[in-house]
């Protein structure tokens, strides 16, 4: 039995989706688990685990564009709030006794594991551009250095990268390694069927792409603007776990951002994706460009009513790309986390 502290980011549900896998196969091991985040991650674990509310960076968008200057005063406004929930964990490391810490990219668990010199892994898809050789499009390489910097600068002293991808790489960093993406339990036993609609989920509400999808003849279920209604061929939904996941299995097809864990829940049903990435956000960029490369969808930086319909268009095609995608459960990064906790901990 070993106690381990485990820090989950909290912007979007994917941190704390795969979060709830992992801490689920520890806790099964026997250990004691206590976690620490913020947003949707504190509110989509406080109900299932040990978790502790700490402040967590939070970023603006509008019109599917991240809003830097907006996001830089909104949490700078907010520094006494950081400074206190690093004071907090620092408290709870006294009291708790870690023996090993995880994060999935939230950055005071692992500030502190740092200070109180405690073996730190990480565990998410980020590191995929700074632990490995990526080539990007020219004009994304201002926004790929950025992203690269900003991504190193969340920790400073890791034991090990448990970096999660959709294919393998070539690593720049001995203590890193690379893992199928990690899947909720649901989606591993859902089984899949295929009816006349496309699924299309927004980060933040995008009235552009929704007047573009009314002038297309083709049936719509949209996620994002947290509303129950009906628009002529466009069926809005609000937030639903259990809902959105019977959506997902049996669509035709989606239409998203480029978020890594609704990419990777669609492709391991084998549903075609078209990616429109986040403006500013290279990590989007990079999934949606490995995402094209494989034949399993299409990305571009902007859609308009041609391009959606030819995504429609090829929907057969990228079907019979995907049946090449390999299916893979969660077994081996367990196997590697009780390795490492074992190695950690002796």
């Amino acid at each position: 039995m070993v106690k381990i502290l485990y820090g989950v980011a909290g912007q979007g549900s994917g941190h704390s989706s795969r979060a709830k896998e992992i801490i689920n196969h520890l806790e099964k091991k026997g250990h004691i688990v206590k976690v620490v985040s913020y947003d949707k991650g504190y509110k989509n674990l406080k109900d299932i685990f040990d978790v502790e509310e700490i402040f967590g960076l939070s970023f603006s968008y509008k019109n599917n564009e991240a809003q830097y200057l907006s996001t830089f005063l909104k949490n700078f406004l907010k520094t006494p709030e950081a400074i206190k929930s690093i004071e907090k964990v620092s408290k709870i490391f006294d009291e708790f006794k870690p023996q090993i810490v995880f994060s999935d990219f939230e950055p005071i668990s692992g500030l502190v594991a740092n200070t109180k010199k405690i073996p730190l892994i990480s565990i998410d898809n980020q590191h995929y551009l700074t632990n490995t050789k990526i080539v990007f499009p020219k004009k994304y390489e201002q926004e790929a250095l950025a992203g690269k910097v900003v991504t190193k600068l969340i920790f400073l002293n890791v034991n090990a990268y448990l970096v999660i991808c959709f294919a393998k790489a070539e690593l720049t960093d001995k203590k890193t390694f690379l893992f199928p993406p990690i899947l909720r339990e649901e989606v591993l036993k859902t089984e899949t069927k295929e009816e006349n609609y496309i699924l299309v989920y927004l980060t933040s509400p995008f009235k552009g792409l929704v007047d573009i999808l009314k002038n297309i003849d083709k049936k719509f279920i949209v996620y994002g603007f947290e509303q129950d209604k009906k628009e002529g061929n466009l069926i809005f939904k609000k937030a639903s776990q259990k809902g959105f996941l019977k959506d997902l299995a049996n669509c035709e097809g989606v239409i998203a951002n480029a978020g890594f864990s609704l990419m990777s829940e669609s492709l391991y049903l084998r549903k075609p994706y078209l990616a429109l990435p986040v403006a500013a956000q290279i990590e989007q960029v990079a999934n949606a460009i490995q995402l094209e490369q494989f034949g399993y969808g299409k990305y571009w930086d902007e859609l308009n009513k041609e391009r959606i319909e030819s995504f429609l268009y090829n929907l057969k095609l990228y079907k019979k790309n995907l049946k090449k995608h390999k299916k893979e459960d969660n077994s081996k990064i367990f196997k590697k986390i009780d390795e490492l906790i074992k190695e950690y901990t002796k």
